[in-house]
This record gives C-alpha cells, sequence and structure tokens, in this order.
C-alpha cells in the first residue's frame, strides 16, 4: 500500500500534469471507486478546474473550483497517469477524467480497492475518513509531549499502535518496520511502556525516515509508481523490512519476521529491545 511518502510523491509529479486544466467529461468504468453519488459525480465535475492538490496522510486531496474537492485514497495499488484523450483503455483503468486540452487523466486500479468522493472543500474530516485521523509526521502538532500522552493512553502493542494511523497518521508496514528498527523497540513492545526517552527518539526517528522517504521519491517494493510513471529510491535504504532471514545490518543477528496485527513483521531479535 501506498504509505504517505508515496502518497507525497504521487501529489508532487501530479501538479503539474493537471494543474490549472478543466474537466470536460468524467467516465466510470467501474463506479464503485466512486463512493459518493455516482451521477453528481459525472455531472458536477464538468466545467470545473483543477486549482491544486492538497495532501493529508494517505488522501490526495484534488481541489477545484466550484468549492469542490475529489477526496482519493489509492489504497493497496492505485494510480495516476496522464494520457491523450482516445489513449486505448488498460483493463485496471477504471476512471477517466477528460480535459478540454485533449489530455487526460486515468486512474488505473488493479485490485479496485482504491476510492474517490466528491465532498465541499473544507468539510473533508467532517466526511470523509481523514476525520478520524492522528496528526502527520513532521507536523507542528506532532510533538513530544503529544506524542507520549497519546502512547500512554495505548493498550495495544507498538507496530499495532502505529499503524492504527489514529495518534500519528501516514504510517504503514514498510516504515514502521523501519523507525522501531532504528529505534531499537521490539515491534511487540506495550505502546505505554515505552520509556519516555525512547518515545522521544522514536518519534524523531519518525520525521527523519519520512522526510528522507520523501526525497527519495517513496518506496517501490511491488507496483507503486508516480504519476511519471516513476519508481521510488528509498527501497535502497531498507534495513529490515523486506530482509528476514538476513543478518541485520548492526549487529549480525539473523532478522526475523512474525505477524503482527495481520501484517508481517520484521525486527532484529538482539538489537530490538521488548517492553512490557
Amino acid at each position: 500500500m501506498p504509505e504517505m511518502p508515496e502518497v507525497e510523491t504521487v501529489r508532487r509529479t501530479l501538479i503539474p500534469l493537471v494543474k490549472g486544466k478543466t474537466i470536460k467529461k468524467v467516465t466510470l468504468w467501474f463506479p464503485k471507486i466512486v463512493s459518493t453519488d455516482h451521477d453528481k459525480f459525472i455531472n458536477e465535475l464538468p466545467g470545473k478546474k483543477i486549482i491544486d492538490i492538497d495532501r493529508y496522510a494517505k488522501f490526495l486531496l484534488i481541489r477545484l473550483t466550484g468549492n469542490l474537492t475529489i477526496v482519493s485514497h489509492l489504497r493497496m495499488e492505485g494510480k495516476y497517469h496522464l494520457t491523450s484523450v482516445n489513449a486505448p483503455k488498460d483493463k485496471h483503468d477504471h476512471v477517466k477524467f477528460e480535459f478540454t486540452d485533449g489530455t487526460a487523466l486515468r486512474y488505473n486500479d488493479v485490485r479496485k480497492f482504491g476510492r474517490m468522493q466528491l465532498v465541499l472543500t473544507g468539510t473533508e474530516r467532517m466526511t470523509t475518513g481523514i476525520g478520524k485521523l492522528g496528526y502527520e509526521p513532521n507536523s507542528a502538532e506532532f510533538t513530544d509531549d503529544y506524542f507520549i500522552d497519546s502512547l500512554k493512553r495505548k493498550k495495544k502493542n507498538i507496530k499495532s499502535t502505529l499503524l492504527d494511523q489514529t495518534i500519528v497518521a501516514g504510517l504503514g508496514n514498510i516504515y514502521v518496520d523501519e523507525v522501531l528498527w532504528r529505534t531499537k523497540i521490539h515491534p511487540l513492545s506495550a505502546a505505554s511502556k515505552i520509556s519516555r526517552k525512547k518515545v522521544i527518539e522514536l518519534r524523531k526517528n519518525i520525521n527523519d525516515i519520512i522526510s528522507l522517504a520523501i526525497k527519495m521519491h517513496g518506496t517501490t517494493v511491488h507496483t507503486y509508481l508516480d504519476a511519471n510513471g516513476h519508481s521510488g529510491g528509498f527501497q535502497k535504504e531498507l534495513k529490515v523490512y523486506g530482509h528476514a532471514g538476513e543478518p541485520c545490518v548492526v549487529c549480525g543477528t539473523t532478522l526475523k519476521k512474525i505477524k503482527v496485527a495481520g501484517r508481517g513483521t520484521t525486527f532484529c531479535p538482539h538489537c530490538q529491545v521488548i517492553y512490557k
């Protein structure tokens, strides 16, 4: 699943491709991708211009004239690509936005898990899943005190806590494994039992790794591509994710893989301390 750095990379590569373009027609080849009213989606978008594209956590916010926003979640394998209006349809193309200049933006999704919602701009927290999310890494609100106090109230393990998005938004399986390894915290540690010093270190590592991943255009492990069809570069920096059975680069101990919250989780049994 594209995580925050990948979605941010998609945002940055999409903007120069579509900003300022006016929608002429919308085609829903697989209507279920749109979870709000389909007729409204098709009928209200023509004539609207794309003003900008924002992002919160893993959600893209496509800003339109008329005070409208398309909230787009890529889920597992969603991708956008710009093409000509009459280009042959790929079997996994599900939504097409035709523009008045003869180009078209297509949404492609092999698993069809991605979703779009058309909402009034400014209502995203009231009408979409964004309202349930915690603060983003590197935001002014994501402070040491906030993180420490939030973890104290959690009864789950730290891996599950970081994945659930309610404290810090935008982290997925890849980056959680990486930040826990860097901070030397076992993924099954009780979130509420981690020392204040370690939580501060964990917050710093979350911020640093997310910043570096964005700088390197995200991580391509399976199928992630940006809006230009390019893969990311952070996969070259991964120290534990995808390296189960290999030696830890710090201590040489064989990295172990277990299931936590239904997700494959790789860690170093020597370096990463469990807090109970």
